[in-house]
């Protein structure tokens, strides 16, 4: 017998308030399409449940959220008779629900109607908006009923745009769905009456419109400004999905640079195996992101195509499995022309200085240093962290973060103790922007002097031959107390040597071997002690490294080898400014410290 499906009949709240209060875990969805919160509270993965308005109110924007894209999913697959039925019942709920902005929004929102928030609104809207168009490809003969929807969704974008541009927000992640609401919503209500659409002027190119947010919102390195991999990738796709019916070629060419900019750079963070590092706020791991990286890639193959999303779109349905519901397989035709060329491959140092990342690739690892500006509200306290990564093995990744209603966790994720940064005197680096010192095609070095007062840090990350070199260096006016952190999201065995460097074993789908050292004469206590994982599980420990020395100026030196790498590192040794490695071929090579 089938599951009972059903619309909820509630506005929906703040999605982000689903998260349990005891362990900061996202709590289970149960039956989204069921209409109805789990009975007995809101399961989470440590054996709680959960029953709260706020809860409540989660819920139901993760129901009405997979109602519209299961929408798409039945326009798609032919199912008519069951999407129109259901969207005529959103119309009818829409014209009772959102006759007023919502009363219980947080006073920061900028409010919705049907949720909480006006972005939230906007979501749903373009998601109901192509399902429409899609009905509209076959006939419109029975989409009369659903106009006045779509005429209020349009005019609902426009007037919440208006409020967000008014107060000089132009550059907002919510202005790219504000803008993508108004033309999936104008584009279908014109389907449905069998005209053609003519709001590309109001939507896309003018004053306010996708292309202008687009011209502010993108650095001209690629990267969406809050320099976070989530909310690069939610502009992203919100300009994809604006963009139906669009022929790339016609695409003003800046704008067009920008999208391709984008796309170059998630394949540059993207590991060979596809894992795209959470750099910034951002879920770590979830699936409904999953099905939007499924969602981003199938679109942007068809406008900026990259070879290197083909591996973050297989990773993508490799975490979903049965939740996967097929919708990007669906998406062929979504633009007017052909795609524009295809992008590069990323070579083996990749530099963005807008954003303030360095990407190192050497034999088998996947570096990223942090060094750029704060980010904004979605920054956090990281600079000149050092992610490293394998193919698919996440030894020492960005931990992302929980959903934001949780204000311990989410502010315990943003912290300097959470990342593999550097710390003063045991305390939070302050809110800041580091610099780039210098590059070349096989090393990167940043620098950063606001961290802390009066001390400065730089690291300089090298591609040796078959090996990856980290070399830390923090100076103050006075003895200071040092900390160079390793923060692995893998499990770590981690040896002390009678004498010679540290040694480490990451382990995974791939193990990885670290050797560190540091400046002669400096003594270094290395502690190791449990602490939590990534952001997706906060109770799930592992074993974190603080390396601390009492010194007025120190060098913490790492040496990094995937072990299907070789010949294999034998000896590493620091001699002043200068770092020597010993290959068990005899060969040696040294590195000097960039500062």
């Amino acid at each position: 017998m089938a599951a009972l499906r059903r619309i909820p009949r509630e506005r929906g709240g703040w999605w982000h308030a689903y998260v349990c209060p005891a362990h900061g875990v996202e709590l289970d969805h149960g039956d989204l399409l069921g209409g109805a919160f789990p009975e007995g509270g809101a399961r989470c993965a440590h054996g709680c449940r959960v029953d709260t308005e706020a809860v409540r109110g989660a819920w139901v924007v993760l129901s009405h959220q997979a109602w519209a894209r299961h929408l798409r999913v039945l326009a798609h697959r032919g199912e008519r008779a069951e999407a129109v039925t259901r969207l005529a019942e959103y119309a009818g709920l829409y014209a009772s629900l959102a006759t007023d902005r919502h009363d219980e929004a947080q006073g920061w929102m900028l409010r919705g109607r049907l949720f909480h928030q006006a972005l939230t609104d906007a979501i749903w809207a373009v998601s109901i908006g192509h399902a429409v168009t899609t009905l509209a490809e076959v006939g419109t003969e029975d989409l009369a009923p659903l106009l006045p929807l779509l005429d209020e969704l349009e005019r609902a974008a426009l007037e919440a745009r208006g409020v967000l541009t008014g107060r000089g927000q132009l550059a907002s992640n919510y202005t790219a769905w504000l803008n993508a609401a108004g033309a999936s919503a104008g584009r279908a209500a014109s389907a449905a009456r069998g005209l053609p659409w003519e709001g590309a002027k109001q939507w896309l190119e003018g004053e306010h419109g996708l292309y202008a947010h687009l011209r502010v919102a993108v650095a001209e390195d690629g990267w969406e400004w809050e320099g976070s991999t989530y909310y690069h990738g939610f502009v992203l796709r919100a300009a994809l999905l604006a963009l139906r019916g669009t022929d790339p070629a016609a695409i003003p060419s800046d704008v067009a640079g920008a999208l391709a900019g984008m796309t170059d750079a998630l394949a540059a963070i993207a590991t060979p195996g596809g894992v795209l590092p959470a750099l910034h706020d951002g879920p770590y791991l979830r699936l409904p992101l999953a099905l939007e990286w499924l969602e981003l890639v199938a679109l942007a193959q068809q406008s900026v195509p990259s070879d290197a999303l083909d591996a973050v779109a297989s990773r993508a349905r490799e975490e979903l499995g049965a939740y996967d519901d097929g919708l990007d397989r669906e998406l062929d035709g979504w633009f007017a022309g052909p795609p524009l060329p295809r992008r590069p491959a990323p070579e083996t140092v990749t530099v963005f200085r807008a954003a303030g990342y360095g990407v190192v690739r050497a034999a088998g690892i996947h570096a990223l240093l942090d060094f750029g500006p704060h980010g904004g509200s979605h920054g956090h306290r990281d600079k000149l962290s050092l992610y490293l990564y394998g193919d698919t093995t996440p030894w020492q990744p960005d931990p992302g973060q929980v959903p934001y209603a949780h204000a311990e966790f989410r502010d315990m994720y943003a912290s300097t103790e959470a990342h593999p940064a550097f710390r003063v005197d045991g305390a939070e680096q302050a809110e800041c922007a580091g610099a780039l010192l210098g590059s070349d095609a096989r090393s990167v070095t940043a620098e950063v002097t606001t961290a802390y007062e009066g001390v400065r840090g730089v690291r300089r990350v090298v591609a040796g031959g078959c090996y990856l070199v980290d070399l830390l260096s923090v100076t103050g006016s006075e003895v200071r107390s040092f900390t160079a952190q390793l923060r692995p999201g893998t499990s770590l065995d981690v040896q002390q040597q009678a004498a010679g460097p540290v040694l480490t074993t990451w382990y995974g789908d791939e193990t990885l071997h670290g050797w560190h050292t540091h400046t002669r004469g400096a003594e270094v206590r290395p502690v190791s002690r449990p602490g939590p994982g990534p952001a997706d599980d906060p109770q799930r420990t592992r074993t974190r490294v603080d390396f601390t020395a009492e010194a007025e100026r120190i060098t913490f030196a790492s040496v990094y080898q995937a072990a299907s790498a070789g010949p294999a590192v034998t000896g590493v040794r620091l001699d002043g400014e200068e770092l020597t490695v010993e290959l068990a071929d005899g060969s040696t090579a040294r590195f000097g410290t960039g500062c």
